[in-house]
């Protein structure tokens, strides 16, 4: 049995335009208080659009949780413009921009407070921004909520294969749930992680109480990949159905078993040198443990050659870095080794 944590007392959200009791579609907002020389007076808006038939199962889809992550952002714009309530036996709840000051900013983090939206929950009612956009996720919606789906992508600073991202635990009824619903959606990969990887995020605030919550890792670089947005864009009517909020269509066809990996504590090829990165491999590709992988050529020192890194592990290429500029501390890519298809 799971074991769950109740947030209370963590907002006293407002919302203007919505009505979790109503069927029909509702598009409004959530507010955000906050007062510095521009938003003295006013409310930060946190977009919020309800598509609901009545009672049912509930989802609750996020994205924009960083700014210049825009697979799911898209997809989140284009669900509240289509969605119909007549194809729904439930709720979807949508938060297209979660942390709206760093969507608009195209930045990772809030430009008001430097907040990261994936390091705040469950957040505060009486904090800065980010925290008020945790607390009213974590405290207002969270809890409607019968399944979760934080749409992310690798940003500005990396790209990532497209997958499902997935913590593992916290019970095995959670587990469980996770590992159908990133068969439902099918995206070529999933990405397993250690439990509570990111304590202050929404996926770890979903574990605590106790509701199903997947993540989405869908290519990045700043900006939108088509084929990854294809592959949500198809997978998604899918999940929705299978969690029981879409009505089932017979023409979705039935999702090939994806590629499980799993990301390890060797699984980083970090860097010990400044200057620029020159990737040896490419994403997706299946490597071995000692492999040259990356190399940094010093910027100042012009005789000296470019240091050399190699694979820890064996797997496939999962996350790369963008910037070609590098520090020492800073990740050049990510090795997943290949996980056994979990049990459903």
């Amino acid at each position: 049995m799971s074991t769950a944590t109740t947030y209370t007392n963590v907002t006293a959200a407002a919302f203007t335009g919505i009505d979790f009791a109503a069927a029909g579609k509702q598009l409004g907002y959530g507010h955000v208080v906050h007062s510095d020389n521009v938003h003295d007076g006013s409310v930060i808006p946190v977009p919020v659009a309800v598509i609901s038939s009545g009672p049912g199962p509930v989802a609750l889809l996020v994205a924009g949780t960083h700014g210049d992550e825009y697979e799911g952002q898209v997809l989140a714009h284009e669900l509240i413009r289509e969605l119909d309530p007549g194809q729904l036996s439930g709720t979807v709840i949508i938060v297209p921009a979660a942390n709206s000051p760093a969507v608009r900013s195209a930045a990772r983090v809030s430009p008001i407070d430097a907040g990261n939206l994936n390091r705040s929950y469950p957040g505060r009612a009486n904090g800065g921004p980010t925290e008020q956009v945790a607390a009213l996720i974590a405290g207002a919606l969270l809890p409607r909520a019968d399944f979760v789906i934080d749409m992310h992508s690798g940003g500005s600073n990396s790209t990532y294969l497209p997958c499902a991202f997935i913590y593992r635990g916290p019970d095995e009824v959670l587990w469980r749930a996770k590992v159908r619903a990133a068969r439902l959606l099918g995206l070529p990969y999933v990405m397993v992680v250690a439990p509570m990887l990111e304590p202050g995020s929404l996926s770890s605030a979903g574990d605590l109480a106790g509701i199903p919550t997947i993540s989405t890792e869908l290519s990045g670089a700043g900006t939108v990949d088509r084929h990854a947005l294809g592959a949500l864009r198809r997978g998604m009517p899918g999940l929705l159905a299978g969690l029981g909020i879409m009505k089932d269509n017979a023409a979705t066809p039935v999702p090939a078993e994806p590629q499980w990996l799993e990301l390890v504590p060797e699984s980083s090829v970090t860097s010990t040198a400044a200057g620029l990165l020159e990737p040896l491999v490419d994403l997706g590709d299946a490597v071995h443990a000692g492999q040259p992988v990356a190399r940094v050529h010093f910027i100042d020192e012009l005789d000296r050659p470019p240091r050399l890194f190699r694979a820890r592990v064996d797997g496939v290429v999962a996350i790369m870095r963008r910037p070609t500029l590098v520090a020492p501390g800073t990740h050049l890519l990510h090795i997943a080794p290949p996980l056994d298809s979990p049990a459903s």
